[in-house]
């Protein structure tokens, strides 16, 4: 099965270092970055696809930070 993750937060060291970390668990980028500006909080945020291929078959439980 294919799995789907969405990885977002502010624009800086850490959000970097969380698409790393699923990089290095074998997941893959899917896409490129998305960048959008929160004037609220007077932050950019950032958002990144990963994709990965696991065995088994895909159910709606499945807690995707575990792969």
């Amino acid at each position: 099965m294919r799995l789907y993750r969405f990885i977002t937060g502010v624009d800086d060291s850490e959000f970097c270092h969380r698409v790393t970390q699923a990089l290095n668990k074998g997941w893959e980028l899917s896409g490129s970055p998305s960048l959008t500006y929160d004037a609220t909080r007077g932050r950019t945020m950032c958002g990144q696809a990963v994709t990965k291929d696991v065995p088994g078959e895909y159910t709606p439980d499945i807690k995707l930070g575990d792969y």
